[in-house]
């Protein structure tokens, strides 16, 4: 804690004089800051409106708490809404309304629902108090109050195992790719690499039906492979693997060859080990793209809901007329969980380098 506290707190300047802050660190922490809240703000936005009921969300409450107004079994009227009406000496009643609201409502006092009278809408307040709304996570788990169709186990099941299945197809083939453009010599290698880049040009939309044919014809549509197989080489992964691995030192293979190590055990015992840092970047960057990916599983899965991801399986509560937004943020903070766990597990490797992976 002391080290970190440290580290958060250095500056450029002298400590033991008046000079200790400059331009630069107040400029540096502001950039930090200003950084950390574009990231935190929206997500800390989500995750405490997911903790609010459904009319506090579909009533557009901006306040971060999650208040709520006070809704209780009255008689024989059933659940409804508490509303506050101040009263000529001063105290507060509570009432439920007994009609549409009007310029003048019918409301009747929580004790006697016999009496009816009329007051202003605008005299009526809610009776509010905090509750977090856990309904909003607990009924699409447990399937509850009707949400027997948002099968989460079967969601989260298919979305672990197309992300995990794609990304270590992503790391092999894009690790073994990058191998072979920065430790080879042959003619053309040059142009090759030149062509992978040149495809981040191209945008994924204009290779969606030649890629729906593709699947297609070898029969994995509408199956989970059918997701996986098409994202596991990308460009993106075999350009920065294969930058890095050009710093790693062609003595050291030259070194293994003379010790009669195989091509195969060169790149499994030396090439990843010493590529963990760039590994654990392409890893983190592959959860990423394939834990939220939509529009490809859309249009491989569309028709099996079974196979549905958790992205696909949130579109039920998106309807034409209407949409259950309080389920909507709760299970969007629940798929955020996976990522986070991942992004805190591989962040130790990032700072790590070829001095501390192998070459002391």
């Amino acid at each position: 804690m002391s080290r970190l506290v440290t580290f958060l707190t250095r500056t450029r300047g002298n400590p033991d004089t008046a000079q200790r802050f400059g331009i630069t660190d107040f400029l540096a922490y502001g950039y930090l800051v200003l950084g950390v809240l574009i990231i935190l703000i929206p997500v800390t936005w989500t995750f405490l409106s997911s903790l609010k009921p459904e009319r506090a969300i579909d009533g557009f409450d901006t306040r971060l708490l999650p208040i709520a107004q006070i809704e209780e079994v009255v008689g024989d009227e059933g659940l409804k809404p508490i509303w506050e009406l101040e009263n000529e000496d001063g105290t507060i009643s509570q009432v439920i309304k007994m009609g549409p609201t009007r310029a003048m409502t019918d409301v009747a006092r929580v004790e006697d629902t016999e009496t009816v009278f009329q007051v202003p809408r605008d005299d009526l307040l809610p009776a509010e108090d905090i509750r977090v709304a856990t309904e909003n996570y607990l009924d699409p788990i447990l399937k509850r109050n009707g949400q027997d169709n948002f099968t989460f186990g079967t969601y989260l099941f298919n979305s672990v195992f197309v992300t995990v299945a794609a990304t270590l197809m992503t790391l092999l083939i894009n690790a073994m790719a990058a191998f072979a453009l920065s430790k080879y010599q042959f003619r053309g290698r040059l142009t090759f690499t030149l062509l992978i880049v040149a495809t981040l040009l191209i945008p994924s939309s204009i290779i969606l039906v030649s890629l729906f044919f593709v699947v297609w014809s070898f029969g994995i549509f509408g199956s989970l492979w059918g997701v996986i197989i098409p994202a596991a080489a990308t460009p993106t992964g075999v350009f920065l693997l294969r930058q890095y691995m050009l710093t790693i030192p062609d003595e050291l293979l030259e070194a293994a060859r003379m010790d009669a190590a195989s091509e195969w055990r060169i790149f499994w015992r030396i090439i990843i080990p010493l590529s963990l840092p760039a590994l654990s970047v392409l890893a983190i960057l592959s959860v990423i793209w394939r834990w939220n990916d939509f529009l490809w599983p859309l249009i491989v899965l569309i028709s099996d809901p079974a196979k549905h991801t958790i992205q696909l399986g949130l579109t039920q509560y998106a309807g034409e007329f209407d949409s259950d937004f309080h389920y909507i943020l709760a299970m969007t903070v629940v798929s955020l969980i996976p990522i986070t766990l991942v992004f805190v597990w591989l962040q130790r490797f990032i700072t790590t380098g070829i001095a501390t992976t192998g070459l002391k």
